[in-house]
């Protein structure tokens, strides 16, 4: 064992259901795989912190059970969604990586990817069954999920033949990418599959600013989550399905109408919302302004357009089983 994983302790046996957030008695004909965000943030930050987190941080712990709230029961009622635990980077090891080269892959290219890449064999090997799956993510997630595309599915073919897509949301996805990996294709509207679906959600002054954030990449490629077009053409909120928001009475989730617009800006490669996040707390909101930018909505990414993610999931799903019959 390394000292690194001495550090923070074994990797996960996925053989055990406890190295499983989600692992469903499969009901549906479609799965999805979730690989979380970064959930290791603050507690990553303090004084001695490991790189990575163990299986039992408190904080990641915590974090899962909401984003699966957020993000990933976008795509449960039209698949059976599975989602590992892994050893996930922290903030300071992610800005190292962007700082020195550009991305974060380096900060996840070992450790982490080895523990998703052992969840997949499993899920693979184990809980599959054969059926078709989308595979998505958020922020860190995406960042692997794109990993794994570029990696572990051109090492298993077989497996991505039943790709009915790739939800690579919060992180860049580039034309330098695409190209280097033909076998990748990105989205052309709301109803291709075996494609990428990918976008990075900001306010207009960091496209004003010119701000680098740790997400995006230059040549980034993103779909409109309301017109699903690759263009500049305006989506009003009135194409807005719901977005997945607090009560600001109850603080309870609902869906509601927030005014969450969007629109492609081409040169930057993001989608641009004019709608308007609460205040963070003072110490979380200085960590997402450096690695966000001053106008984040990088934690809106799924919560903003969340009705319409959940209906192209189920239009996918649909074009992807009338292709098959």
């Amino acid at each position: 064992m390394s000292d690194v994983s001495a550090k923070i302790g074994a990797a996960p046996d996925y053989s055990r259901k406890d190295c499983w957030y989600q692992l469903p008695d499969p009901t549906k004909v479609v799965d999805t795989f979730y690989i979380y965000a970064t959930n290791y943030i603050m507690s990553s930050l303090e004084k001695g912190a490991p790189e990575y987190a163990s299986l039992d941080n408190a904080e990641m712990l915590e974090g899962v059970k909401g984003e699966y709230v957020l993000h990933a029961s976008a795509f449960a009622d039209s698949t059976n969604v599975f989602m590992p635990y892994y050893r996930q980077a922290g903030m300071p090891v992610m800005k190292k990586a962007w700082k020195e080269t550009g991305n974060c892959e380096a900060a996840i290219s070992g450790m982490p990817y080895g523990d998703i890449a052992a969840a997949l064999d499993y899920y693979f090997e184990y809980y599959n069954g054969g059926r078709p799956f989308i595979i998505a993510g958020h922020s860190q997630g995406s960042c692997m999920t794109k990993f794994v595309l570029k990696n572990y599915f051109k090492e298993h073919p077989e497996y991505y033949a039943r790709m009915v897509a790739a939800y690579v949301i919060g992180y860049s996805v580039t034309k330098d990418e695409l190209a280097a990996y033909p076998y990748l294709k990105f989205a052309t509207g709301e109803t291709d599959t075996g494609v990428i679906i990918s976008y990075n959600t900001e306010g207009p002054k960091n496209a004003e600013q010119n701000v680098e954030t740790a997400v995006l990449l230059p040549n980034a490629i993103s779909i409109n989550p309301l017109n699903w077009k690759l263009d500049e053409t305006y989506a009003p909120a009135n194409l807005n399905l719901g977005s997945l928001v607090p009560n600001e009475k109850t603080g309870e989730l609902e869906i509601r109408d927030v005014g969450a617009d969007a629109q492609i800006n081409l040169a930057r490669g993001v989608v641009v919302t004019n709608a308007k996040v609460p205040p963070m707390p003072e110490d979380f909101a200085k960590v997402a302004v450096e690695f966000f930018g001053p106008d984040c909505r990088h934690g809106e990414d799924y919560t903003f357009y969340y009705n319409n993610i959940k209906a192209n999931v189920a239009k996918r799903v649909a074009a992807y089983l009338s292709g098959k019959q």
